[in-house]
């Protein structure tokens, strides 16, 4: 089983236009609603690859049944925290440049007692999972350091996965984490400097590698990924799709390395299995995973390269 812990859900609307007129009147040609949440989306990209995937995490009362509705469809077990309020709602508008503009709303706060709740879960949970994935946000004024009581949580077991940044990521980092997933611009925020070529990259992996990951798996958009252990790095180049929405795209990347962790793979298959993912969720508009076809199609197109 892959365990997924989901701080902060969140309705997501995309919404398609010819282009984002500031100040001026807009008029949408297409709208989709996601019931999601980084953790959600990787637990949905899990189930469509065949494995087990179980989630846990904050959910609010008000809408929260939707979620429910739209994971069982989707195979997806969990168990939630129940707190008053509503999930916040994200707006995406993505133009026929496939520019992206978000506007994230801010989400409930939640109490001491619904904490502790949901460490409890995680020390549940996951002494049935393979794999512990903990990503995105947190609820409205919880400090960064509960990320570090979050995989403390985790069973000794379990593979320990983590997506955040900055503090967030670094407080996780203080817990022992098997896999890290930034992209590159998260990377360069939370180490507060900019990469000026491929040395540079792979010393700001390092200083995560010394903080405490035994992998990173840094993501480089539609440039592909890498993947590096401090010892041995990788590169594999993403296949050229049309773009229809970056959104959920990292989340799919940290599923289907979810999924090969668990299977015992090697570095090269983990990179390659998540850049297929990453690529394949790229090409749907309006939804928060890939298909498995499209998964499958992009992940034979796909080669690794070993480089120093």
């Amino acid at each position: 089983m892959i365990l997924t812990v989901c701080m902060s859900p969140s309705v997501d609307v995309t919404i398609e236009l010819d282009a984002l007129n500031i100040g001026k009147v807009n008029v949408v040609k297409s709208k989709e609603l996601s019931f999601t949440g980084k953790a959600l989306n990787v637990a949905i990209g899990v189930a469509r690859l065949g494995a087990e995937a179980f989630s846990t995490g904050f959910m609010y009362n008000e809408n929260g049944s939707m979620f429910e509705r739209a994971l069982d469809r989707e195979g997806v077990q969990f168990s939630f925290v129940w707190n008053s309020g509503r999930v916040r709602e994200n707006y995406k508008c993505i133009d026929k440049r496939a520019m992206l503009t978000e506007i994230n709303d801010i989400g409930e706060r939640v109490s001491d007692e619904k904490l502790y709740e949901l460490l409890q879960n995680i020390r549940t949970f996951s002494k049935r999972a393979d794999v512990t994935v903990i990503s995105g946000g947190l609820p409205r004024g919880v400090d960064p350091g509960y990320y570090r009581e979050l995989f403390r949580s985790v069973d000794a077991r379990s593979l320990r996965i983590a997506d955040a940044e900055g503090a967030k990521l670094f407080c996780a980092l203080e817990a022992g984490i098997d896999l890290v997933k930034p992209n590159i611009e998260e990377l360069q925020e939370s180490l507060g400097r900019e990469f000026k070529d491929k040395n540079d990259m792979l010393a700001g992996c390092r200083e995560l590698l010394d903080r405490g990951a035994k992998t990173v798996l840094l993501s480089l958009g539609k440039d592909g990924a890498v993947i590096t252990n401090g010892s041995k790095n990788y590169y594999c180049k993403s296949m050229n799709v049309a773009v229809n929405s970056t959104v959920g795209a990292g989340d799919g990347m940290v599923a289907a390395a979810a999924t090969r962790l668990q299977q015992g793979a090697d570095l090269p298959e983990i990179l390659r299995a998540g850049v297929a993912a990453g690529t394949a969720t790229v090409t749907t508009f309006g939804t928060i995973s890939f298909t498995k076809n499209k998964y499958e199609e992009v992940y034979e197109s796909l080669r690794v390269t070993e480089f120093d």
